[in-house]
């Protein structure tokens, strides 16, 4: 694990030599490209900085331990101890630092969600999910825009695809594929009886014209005219977007924007990222199920969460947490939830690496 380290402190100190070059400097697409990957390798450098003055501290208070006064032997030992538990939480946090890194975590994605069983009251707890996504991306300061959406009469979704952007948004989003699953008196229910509804999500990593290249030949593309709420809002032009890549049948429409161009450069976002979240799924496939429920990638057809009103109670039952923090999540603290996942599957991983 040292020896590892030890490149990565070289590669650290010959990025800071280089970012303070003039020349770098004035090349923005360098000095970002080495900025960012400084940014990323200073949590280990602190941590293994940290480490080795720990190292300094523990090896004089050992010197102490066969000191004349017996007090100063006490405090040397109590002290040695707390810091060999300092000690082992660090190696501990290094070694999850050094995991391999997945190398979607730093892609915005492209956030799906669409009403399942439940009807009406599918839809409108989309829409409360939604809300909750919006708020928790408020607070992590990242940019959210949206491709594409089909809503019903009453506000709720059938289906609503969202791009987000910012700094780690895979990162931290890519636990919520799945079956999201709601229990609760729906507000059309006279008589009181709960209801289960569930919505499917789906978190694909935004794909880059580099990571997914689409011959123009494999593409079909249908223009229609939007559908609107009437009256002004009807658009008189084929100006939606319907693209079906023959190779892979995917097909993704878009009809948000007045402009033909626009729901075409917005519907290719979202085709890349399928195709490369098709390609992604194909590789895992090939992996054996061990790894693949290491890395925390399930099947987006399995129930991973459920929502239960009239008891306040969020269940995550890939790590058998529970949580009576209902409104609290809703309202954006989906830390509540993201955190506890995020250190089950390092845990996992790392016991894979042992």
């Amino acid at each position: 694990m040292f020896e590892k380290i030890k490149e990565i402190e070289d590669r650290y100190s010959l990025l800071e030599s280089e970012l303070s070059r003039a020349d770098i400097v004035k090349d923005q697409r360098t000095y970002q490209k080495y900025s960012k990957e400084h940014s990323h390798l200073a949590p280990i450098i602190k941590v293994y900085r940290e480490l080795n003055n720990l190292d300094v501290e523990i090896d004089n208070n050992r010197s102490l331990l066969n000191d004349s006064d017996p007090e100063m032997r006490k405090l040397a030992k109590q002290e040695l101890d707390e810091l060999n538990t300092r000690k082992e939480e660090l190696e501990n946090e290094l070694r999850i630092l050094l995991l391999p890194k997945d190398p979607n975590d730093d892609k915005n994605i492209i956030l799906e969600i669409r009403a399942g069983t439940g009807g009406d009251e599918a839809a409108l707890f989309a829409a409360d999910l939604l809300r909750s996504y919006l708020k928790y991306a408020e607070i992590k300061r990242w940019n959210t825009e949206v491709l594409s959406q089909s809503m019903t009469g009453i506000g709720g979704y059938k289906e609503i695809i969202l791009l987000i952007e910012g700094n780690d948004v895979y990162s931290r989003l890519k636990y919520e594929s799945g079956v999201h699953r709601v229990q609760r008196v729906p507000e059309t229910e006279a008589q009181g009886r709960i209801h289960t509804s569930a919505i499917t999500v789906a978190v694909l990593p935004e794909a880059e014209e580099v990571d997914v290249e689409i011959d123009p030949d494999d593409l079909r593309i249908d223009t229609y005219r939007s559908s609107g709420k009437g009256g002004q809002h009807v658009n008189k032009t084929d100006s939606a977007v319907r693209l079906t890549h023959l190779p892979t049948g995917i097909v993704v429409a878009c009809q948000d924007e007045r402009s033909q161009h626009k729901n075409k450069a917005k519907a290719m976002k979202v085709l890349r990222s399928k195709i490369l979240d098709a390609q992604v799924t194909e590789q895992q496939s090939k992996i054996s199920q061990d790894r693949k429920n290491m890395v925390g990638t399930g099947d987006r057809s399995e129930r991973i969460r459920t929502y239960n009103y009239p008891q306040g109670r969020v269940t995550d039952h890939r790590i058998g947490l529970t949580l009576y923090k209902l409104e609290d999540i809703l309202q954006g603290d989906l830390e509540l939830v993201i955190n506890p996942l995020v250190n089950h599957f390092q845990t996992e991983a790392l016991k894979g690496e042992s």
